[in-house]
């Protein structure tokens, strides 16, 4: 699936979705409108776990680039 095409998901999936693009490529700069989609979607708790989530991935990927680890298959 191509980097933001999530139409086939709920709008809450698809709001969780664009706020993991917007923490991607940034060190978790989030603008109001993406956070605020996502808020309206999901209480508290469950955008903390969200995020969790999307951080300890982006953690996990830049540790591995950082140290040349090979993809598996």
């Amino acid at each position: 699936m191509a980097r933001g095409q999530y139409a086939v998901f709920d709008e809450p999936w698809r709001a969780a979705f664009a706020y993991a693009d917007a923490m991607t490529p940034t060190p978790g700069i989030v603008g109001a409108p993406v956070f605020d989609t996502l808020a309206s979607h999901w209480n508290a708790t469950q955008i903390i776990e969200i995020t969790a989530v999307i951080s300890m991935y982006n953690f996990f990927n830049r540790f591995a680039h950082a140290l040349d680890v090979p993809i598996t298959r």
